[in-house]
């Protein structure tokens, strides 16, 4: 009966590839970024399923999970900007796509990294004064997050630079 809903939900029957690919996903979202495995399997497979948009019943049937699992995630990805919900006038079921906004650069944002060494600094007004080991981590992530703030405006305009390059 499984393999049977399998097969209705899903119109692309997932290849042992596609899993793997999925499962290497998973890992490393876990890894870098702390989300569940099942988070890194989602968008694993939204990256390279046919057709891009996918009802929740269709991702977990093609990566084997439970509809709560993958509904966990899509809330997860969507609360990152990684994934989309959507629903049609007259559906009953929302679709899944890779959300655009995805690639937006968010990480370049300097204000980001200055408020944090903010943050390295209120927190070294509140230690005792003398050399620590805290004290000195925290100075020099200070240190870091101003040097970040610094380069990533910059960098952000080369990326936008070897961007439109490619798309001429």
């Amino acid at each position: 009966m499984c393999y049977l809903r399998h097969l209705s939900y899903s119109r692309h029957m997932t290849t042992p590839d596609e899993l793997a690919f999925t499962d290497r996903m998973a890992h490393f979202y876990a890894r870098e970024y702390g989300f569940p495995p099942v988070a890194g399997r989602v968008l694993g497979y939204l990256l390279i399923c046919r057709p891009p948009q996918q009802t929740i019943d269709e991702i977990g049937a093609a990566l084997l999970a439970s509809r709560s699992a993958v509904t966990g995630a899509v809330t997860l990805l969507a609360g990152h900007h990684v994934v989309r919900r959507s629903r049609s006038a007259g559906q009953r079921v929302d679709h899944v796509t890779l959300d655009p906004r995805a690639l937006d650069p968010t990480g370049f944002a300097g204000a980001t990294y200055q408020e944090q060494a903010t943050l390295a600094r209120e927190a070294l007004d509140l230690l005792e004064e003398g050399p620590s080991e805290r004290r000195s981590m925290l100075e020099e992530g200070a240190a870091f997050y101003d040097f970040l703030a610094e380069r990533m405006p910059a960098l952000l305009s080369e990326w936008h630079a070897r961007r439109d390059a490619r798309h001429r």
